[in-house]
């Protein structure tokens, strides 16, 4: 491996996936009709490379890569219909409007109004319980524009469900649709605007959606996987130790160096084609021996706040990037459990 380098504080009833990546072993969690435990399985799918291109419009999926999303949860949508996108379109840019009348603050500049779309990503959804992917972009002119120029795009969010949870979406009432995650990626202000507008639309809550560190391992363990098949160039991990001041540690790993301690940790007795957390655990354990080798320094004696690879990165604090859309169902698999999770009881 790479020394490591440190640095100092520097409901319809729709189409879903089970489980997910913290350590209890169930919840119970109240949906919009019945209460339902929610299982958190201790093995998940292993990542395949699929050419998502072949089922979603390649345009599409350039909206939902590169970009860095903040995540939110989203409780499922009273009455939400995606044969009316075009009226939410109409309703929500008039909303903004309203609020822009009002004193709210959702401007970006000196705009003179604002056009919003709502479409449907077709192919992202991996089961016929996962409803379709919806995708929101919002676009302004400039005050002093010249005629003929491009409106320019100012907000862009999505609400997704990928292999959710069979048990919870079967729970719904018919009326309710639910589509878990929401990723915004523009201005608080305006997302705070388009979230209200969705609350008094939907009946729904939103709430932030923060990355634990067993979230972060999971995904490291995941993308490291990938890289017989998808070079994933570097493995790049923060910690935050509890230090007075707080002490920042930025650990860097060849990424060949990690496959093969991530090969090596692979049960023999493994089922094919399945990752188990107690794999993710050693594979982590042998990441923190290799530094304390080093450094003398215990890395699980503090908080795991980021994991980064070519293929994406993820933070504690609920912010993502995909870089890869070979693994977007993968991401989005965890990343649903994870909000459905989150939802209050």
């Amino acid at each position: 491996m790479e020394s490591p380098v440190t640095r100092l504080p520097t409901r319809r009833r729709t189409k879903s996936y089970g489980r997910s990546c913290f350590e209890a072993s169930s919840r119970f969690a109240y949906t919009s009709g019945q209460l339902t435990i929610l299982r958190i399985p201790t093995t998940r799918e292993a990542p395949r490379a699929r050419n998502i291109a072949e089922r979603v419009d390649p345009e599409q999926v350039t909206l939902l890569i590169k970009n860095e999303w903040k995540l939110s949860y989203v409780t499922p949508l009273y009455r939400f219909r995606h044969t009316h996108l075009k009226k939410y379109s109409k309703h929500l840019s008039a909303f903004i409007a309203a609020e822009k009348q009002q004193g709210t603050a959702v401007e970006v500049g000196l705009e003179t109004g604002y056009r919003v779309t709502f479409s449907t990503v077709l192919g992202i959804a991996e089961t016929d319980e996962d409803a379709e992917t919806v995708f929101i972009q919002i676009q302004s002119k400039p005050m002093f524009a010249a005629t003929g120029d491009a409106l320019k795009v100012v907000w862009s969010g999505w609400l997704t469900c990928v292999n959710g949870s069979p048990e919870y979406l079967h729970s719904l009432l018919p009326d309710f649709v639910s589509l878990p995650l929401f990723c915004s990626s523009g201005p608080e202000n305006i997302t705070v605007v388009v979230k209200s507008w969705f609350e008094k639309m939907f009946d729904c809550r939103f709430g932030s959606l923060g990355l634990d560190s067993t979230s972060l391992q999971w995904l490291c363990a995941l993308w490291t996987g990938c890289h017989p098949d998808n070079n994933i160039r570097y493995l790049r991990l923060l910690w935050t130790l509890p230090t007075q001041p707080p002490l920042d540690v930025s650990y860097t790993v060849n990424p060949q160096d990690a496959w093969e301690l991530w090969n090596s940790v692979r049960q023999e007795d493994s089922v094919d084609g399945t990752v188990g957390i107690d794999e993710v655990k050693h594979f982590m354990a042998g990441l923190e021996s290799h530094f304390f080798r080093h450094f003398k320094i215990y890395l699980s004696s503090g908080t795991l706040r980021k994991v980064s690879t070519a293929l994406g990165s993820a933070q504690q604090d609920g912010k993502v990037k995909i870089l890869c859309s070979d693994y977007l169902a993968t991401v989005l698999t965890l990343l649903t459990e994870c909000a459905i999770l989150k939802m209050p009881i």
